[in-house]
């Protein structure tokens, strides 16, 4: 299979779909690869270092989308990218349909084969491709809403962690999955007072073993977010359905509780957001305020470390990417559901459930696509 790689366009993103070593995997297993020129130089994977493990260096994305079999991305296709994709050309990158008509309307109208990230699963029911950008997001949201604190940023002054003799902030965490437990950890660890809220029992029973009395633990409702969102510093969304829009736990009018000064994070932005007042930020301009809360929306947090997260996303993502080329996508599907749960469009239909739903649009069901072979 001819395999590309063409460089991330979205605003300061430097992440990159293949790393060199990935590269080397690919190519010892009989494919080739096309990277497009200077796709990782900024975080340190310089043309050389490709060319040395066999690949070819393409001048122009272009070239990369008008002739690779398999498009391996990081973030969303733009919409120049979407028009061109080609028909029966597998894209295998982060899509984030939901809350994005636009491009599930130009990924249909392409008739390619778009294989999203956040949706692939694993046995234990968790989301292996979007974890280890769940870690990096949840982990940079403290560090974010630390320094969105700062008074000349718009917040209210407050050191996360305090110093003796003065209280630390207290930061609320909605959602304890991978994207809150990581953030917990690093709140925590800064010496700030923490507080999880989430609708899993089993889940806030785990993260009380896990932290114990260093943390305080929530069942969520309305009441019981509004009521600690009100002396919050820092309120952290970390919420997710796969595939689906992201629910709105935190109302315009709740949002009206909150001190002056303090700040949201809203990592469920790429879904759409937790939050009714979130809008998509860029690390460009990562920050807004209404009724005198910071909203700090980046829809792409783990781009601020892209080395990291680029190595971090290549580990989970190269044996689905060995899979899909070894086997081609229908093949590779049938052997594994979890695969399959990651097809979102093909041939101009929405193939995964909540993304149809979200979206408003007809479904049909992935093994019907595979079932074609």
């Amino acid at each position: 299979m001819l395999i590309g790689v063409p460089k991330e366009i979205k605003i300061f993103e430097y992440r990159v779909g293949l790393v060199p070593s990935s590269v080397r995997e690919l190519i010892a297993s009989g494919h080739r690869v096309m990277i497009q020129k200077g796709v990782g130089e900024k975080i340190g994977f310089d043309d050389a270092a490709y060319r040395l493990v066999g690949a070819s260096i393409i001048d122009t994305a272009e070239e990369i989308f008008a002739t690779a079999d398999m498009i391996v991305k990081v973030k969303e296709p733009q919409p120049n990218e979407c028009r061109m994709l080609r028909e029966n050309q597998v894209l295998f990158t982060y899509l984030h349909l939901a809350p994005d008509p636009e491009q599930a309307t130009l990924l249909q109208a392409s008739g390619c084969v778009a294989i999203a990230y956040e949706t692939v699963t694993n046995f234990h029911g968790g989301l292996p491709l979007l974890a280890p950008m769940s870690e990096v997001a949840g982990r940079m949201s403290i560090q974010a809403g630390a320094t969105s604190l700062e008074i000349k940023n718009g917040g209210s002054g407050m050191l996360l962690g305090g110093v003796p003799g003065v209280m630390p902030a207290k930061v609320v965490v909605l959602g304890g999955g991978v994207v809150g437990t990581n953030a917990v950890r690093v709140a925590m660890g800064m010496g700030a007072n923490v507080v999880v809220i989430d609708k899993s029992l089993e889940r806030l029973y785990q993260l009380d073993l896990q932290f114990g009395s260093q943390i305080n633990t929530i069942y969520s409702t309305i009441d019981a977010i509004e009521e600690n969102i009100r002396d919050a510093d820092l309120v952290v969304g970390a919420v997710l359905i796969p595939g689906a829009s992201a629910p709105r736990l935190v109302t315009k009018a709740m949002l009206s509780v909150m001190r002056p000064g303090s700040v949201i994070v809203d990592v469920s932005i790429d879904q759409g957001g937790c939050f009714e007042t979130s809008k998509a930020t860029t690390h460009e301009d990562p920050t807004y305020i209404i009724d005198g809360v910071v909203h700090y929306c980046v829809a792409n947090m783990p781009g601020a470390v892209p080395r990291t997260s680029t190595v971090a996303l290549n580990n989970a993502t190269l044996p689905f990417v060995l899979s899909l080329a070894n086997l081609g996508y229908q093949e590779a599907m049938r052997r594994n559901r979890h695969l399959l749960n990651g097809l979102n469009v093909a041939h101009g239909n929405i193939t995964h459930k909540a993304v149809a739903e979200a979206l408003g649009q007809m479904y049909m069901p992935p093994e019907q696509v595979v079932g074609a072979a």
